[in-house]
Protein backbone atom coordinates (compact mmCIF):
# COMPACT_ATOMS: atom_id res chain seq x y z
CA UNK A 1 0.00 0.00 0.00
CA UNK A 2 2.99 2.58 0.90
CA UNK A 3 4.27 1.46 -2.77
CA UNK A 4 1.39 2.70 -4.33
CA UNK A 5 0.93 5.84 -2.35
CA UNK A 6 4.67 6.87 -3.61
CA UNK A 7 4.79 5.17 -7.06
CA UNK A 8 1.47 5.29 -7.84
CA UNK A 9 0.14 8.75 -6.30
CA UNK A 10 3.37 10.73 -6.15
CA UNK A 11 2.33 12.45 -3.33
CA UNK A 12 3.01 10.00 -0.48
CA UNK A 13 2.03 8.58 2.71
CA UNK A 14 -0.83 11.26 4.00
CA UNK A 15 -1.58 10.85 7.51
CA UNK A 16 -5.28 12.15 7.67
CA UNK A 17 -5.94 10.12 4.50
CA UNK A 18 -4.06 6.49 5.03
CA UNK A 19 -4.16 6.08 8.70
CA UNK A 20 -5.69 3.07 8.07
CA UNK A 21 -2.53 1.29 7.00
CA UNK A 22 -0.16 2.21 9.73
CA UNK A 23 -2.12 -0.55 12.24
CA UNK A 24 -3.50 -2.92 10.17
CA UNK A 25 -4.02 -5.43 12.42
CA UNK A 26 -6.41 -3.17 14.61
CA UNK A 27 -7.78 -2.24 11.17
CA UNK A 28 -8.50 -4.79 9.13
CA UNK A 29 -7.82 -8.01 10.78
CA UNK A 30 -9.36 -7.45 14.15
CA UNK A 31 -12.10 -5.59 13.81
CA UNK A 32 -15.52 -7.52 13.22
CA UNK A 33 -16.84 -5.32 10.39
CA UNK A 34 -13.38 -4.82 8.60
CA UNK A 35 -11.59 -7.11 6.14
CA UNK A 36 -8.25 -7.00 4.02
CA UNK A 37 -8.05 -9.11 0.96
CA UNK A 38 -4.35 -9.74 -0.08
CA UNK A 39 -3.32 -11.65 -2.83
CA UNK A 40 0.24 -13.25 -2.88
CA UNK A 41 2.12 -14.64 -5.90
CA UNK A 42 5.53 -16.47 -4.74
CA UNK A 43 5.34 -14.91 -1.27
CA UNK A 44 5.16 -11.15 -2.91
CA UNK A 45 2.02 -9.13 -1.78
CA UNK A 46 0.78 -8.31 -5.23
CA UNK A 47 -2.40 -6.92 -4.20
CA UNK A 48 -4.51 -5.84 -2.01
CA UNK A 49 -8.90 -4.48 -1.04
CA UNK A 50 -9.38 -3.23 2.28
CA UNK A 51 -13.15 -2.85 3.51
CA UNK A 52 -14.16 -0.87 7.19
CA UNK A 53 -16.98 0.80 8.24
CA UNK A 54 -15.99 4.43 7.47
CA UNK A 55 -17.99 6.63 5.49
CA UNK A 56 -16.31 9.69 3.63
CA UNK A 57 -15.21 12.43 6.10
CA UNK A 58 -15.87 15.89 5.27
CA UNK A 59 -13.84 17.72 4.73
CA UNK A 60 -12.12 16.55 2.51
CA UNK A 61 -15.38 15.24 0.98
CA UNK A 62 -18.75 16.80 -0.38
CA UNK A 63 -21.06 17.21 2.97
CA UNK A 64 -23.74 15.65 0.87
CA UNK A 65 -21.98 11.96 0.57
CA UNK A 66 -21.18 12.05 4.49
CA UNK A 67 -24.97 12.22 4.78
CA UNK A 68 -25.26 10.09 2.35
CA UNK A 69 -22.94 7.58 3.41
CA UNK A 70 -22.73 7.48 7.20
CA UNK A 71 -20.12 5.51 9.14
CA UNK A 72 -21.34 2.11 10.37
CA UNK A 73 -23.86 1.56 7.91
CA UNK A 74 -21.42 2.34 4.73
CA UNK A 75 -18.81 -0.22 4.10
CA UNK A 76 -16.60 1.71 2.54
CA UNK A 77 -13.96 0.01 -0.32
CA UNK A 78 -10.53 1.08 -0.47
CA UNK A 79 -6.30 0.27 -0.94
CA UNK A 80 -7.38 -1.34 -4.02
CA UNK A 81 -4.12 -1.77 -5.29
CA UNK A 82 -2.34 -4.18 -7.69
CA UNK A 83 1.12 -4.05 -8.97
CA UNK A 84 1.46 -2.96 -12.55
CA UNK A 85 2.99 -6.07 -13.61
CA UNK A 86 -0.06 -8.01 -12.28
CA UNK A 87 -2.67 -5.70 -14.11
CA UNK A 88 -5.05 -6.61 -16.42
CA UNK A 89 -5.67 -10.45 -15.25
CA UNK A 90 -8.99 -10.16 -13.17
CA UNK A 91 -7.09 -9.82 -9.89
CA UNK A 92 -8.94 -6.61 -8.87
CA UNK A 93 -12.20 -7.88 -9.70
CA UNK A 94 -12.25 -10.89 -7.95
CA UNK A 95 -10.95 -8.74 -4.72
CA UNK A 96 -13.44 -6.75 -4.79
CA UNK A 97 -16.03 -8.99 -5.04
CA UNK A 98 -14.49 -10.98 -2.51
CA UNK A 99 -14.80 -7.85 0.11
CA UNK A 100 -18.24 -7.17 -1.34
CA UNK A 101 -19.12 -10.82 -0.14
CA UNK A 102 -17.83 -9.88 3.11
CA UNK A 103 -19.89 -6.72 3.44
CA UNK A 104 -23.26 -8.90 2.35
CA UNK A 105 -22.22 -11.02 5.44
CA UNK A 106 -21.99 -8.52 8.03
CA UNK A 107 -25.60 -6.94 9.60
CA UNK A 108 -26.23 -3.48 9.08
CA UNK A 109 -24.14 -2.38 5.96
CA UNK A 110 -26.91 -0.29 3.64
CA UNK A 111 -24.16 -0.42 0.90
CA UNK A 112 -20.91 -0.35 -0.48
CA UNK A 113 -19.19 3.08 -1.05
CA UNK A 114 -15.81 4.45 -2.73
CA UNK A 115 -13.82 6.68 -4.51
CA UNK A 116 -11.11 6.68 -6.88
CA UNK A 117 -7.97 9.06 -8.20
CA UNK A 118 -9.01 8.80 -12.06
CA UNK A 119 -5.72 10.24 -12.92
CA UNK A 120 -4.59 6.43 -12.06
CA UNK A 121 -4.16 5.39 -15.47
CA UNK A 122 -7.14 2.52 -15.63
CA UNK A 123 -8.96 3.40 -12.74
CA UNK A 124 -11.94 5.36 -14.36
CA UNK A 125 -12.85 2.51 -16.53
CA UNK A 126 -12.59 -0.20 -14.16
CA UNK A 127 -14.68 1.33 -11.50
CA UNK A 128 -17.07 2.38 -14.37
CA UNK A 129 -17.38 -1.63 -14.94
CA UNK A 130 -18.20 -2.13 -11.13
CA UNK A 131 -20.52 0.43 -9.94
CA UNK A 132 -22.33 3.17 -10.20
CA UNK A 133 -20.99 6.97 -9.95
CA UNK A 134 -22.23 9.05 -7.47
CA UNK A 135 -19.94 12.07 -7.62
CA UNK A 136 -17.75 13.53 -9.91
CA UNK A 137 -15.90 15.76 -7.56
CA UNK A 138 -13.07 16.91 -10.14
CA UNK A 139 -14.43 20.32 -10.53
CA UNK A 140 -14.83 20.87 -6.21
CA UNK A 141 -11.04 20.90 -5.84
CA UNK A 142 -11.19 18.61 -3.14
CA UNK A 143 -8.08 16.43 -2.60
CA UNK A 144 -6.32 19.49 -3.43
CA UNK A 145 -7.69 19.15 -7.23
CA UNK A 146 -6.25 15.37 -7.98
CA UNK A 147 -8.76 13.51 -10.02
CA UNK A 148 -11.67 12.19 -7.31
CA UNK A 149 -14.69 10.53 -8.55
CA UNK A 150 -17.13 8.63 -5.76
CA UNK A 151 -19.02 5.37 -6.77
CA UNK A 152 -21.37 3.12 -5.18
CA UNK A 153 -21.58 -0.74 -5.18
CA UNK A 154 -25.29 -2.30 -4.10
CA UNK A 155 -24.53 -4.98 -1.57
CA UNK A 156 -25.80 -8.69 -2.61
CA UNK A 157 -29.39 -9.10 -1.29
CA UNK A 158 -29.54 -5.15 0.07
CA UNK A 159 -29.93 -4.64 -3.61
CA UNK A 160 -32.37 -7.38 -3.88
CA UNK A 161 -34.60 -6.01 -1.71
CA UNK A 162 -34.36 -2.22 -2.51
CA UNK A 163 -34.66 -2.99 -6.29
CA UNK A 164 -36.14 -6.40 -7.10
CA UNK A 165 -32.50 -7.44 -8.24
CA UNK A 166 -29.10 -8.31 -7.02
CA UNK A 167 -27.49 -6.30 -10.21
CA UNK A 168 -29.61 -3.39 -10.33
CA UNK A 169 -29.00 0.11 -7.76
CA UNK A 170 -30.15 3.00 -7.54
CA UNK A 171 -27.53 5.77 -8.30
CA UNK A 172 -26.96 9.73 -7.81
CA UNK A 173 -26.07 12.12 -9.63
CA UNK A 174 -23.67 14.81 -9.47
CA UNK A 175 -21.82 14.89 -5.75
CA UNK A 176 -25.53 12.43 -5.03
CA UNK A 177 -27.95 14.94 -5.69
CA UNK A 178 -29.95 13.89 -7.65
CA UNK A 179 -30.83 9.92 -9.59
CA UNK A 180 -30.19 8.61 -12.90
CA UNK A 181 -32.71 5.78 -12.25
CA UNK A 182 -31.70 1.85 -12.15
CA UNK A 183 -28.95 0.83 -13.70
CA UNK A 184 -27.34 -2.89 -15.10
CA UNK A 185 -23.72 -3.52 -13.18
CA UNK A 186 -21.21 -5.09 -14.91
CA UNK A 187 -19.65 -5.17 -17.53
CA UNK A 188 -15.54 -6.05 -18.54
CA UNK A 189 -12.01 -4.26 -18.55
CA UNK A 190 -10.12 -2.60 -15.92
CA UNK A 191 -7.21 -2.63 -13.51
CA UNK A 192 -7.46 -6.64 -13.21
Amino acid sequence: MLDTFYREFDYGYVPQWHDDVVDITATYLTHPRHTLVVAVLGGEVVGTTALNSRGPAHPPHPHRLTERYPSGRTAQLLRVYVRPDHRRHGLARAMVRTACEFAAGIPGYDTVYLHTNVDIPGAEAFWRSMADEVCDARTTGEHGGYGTVHFEIPIPGAATERYGHPYFAAAGGACGSGGKGHQEQGGGGGLG
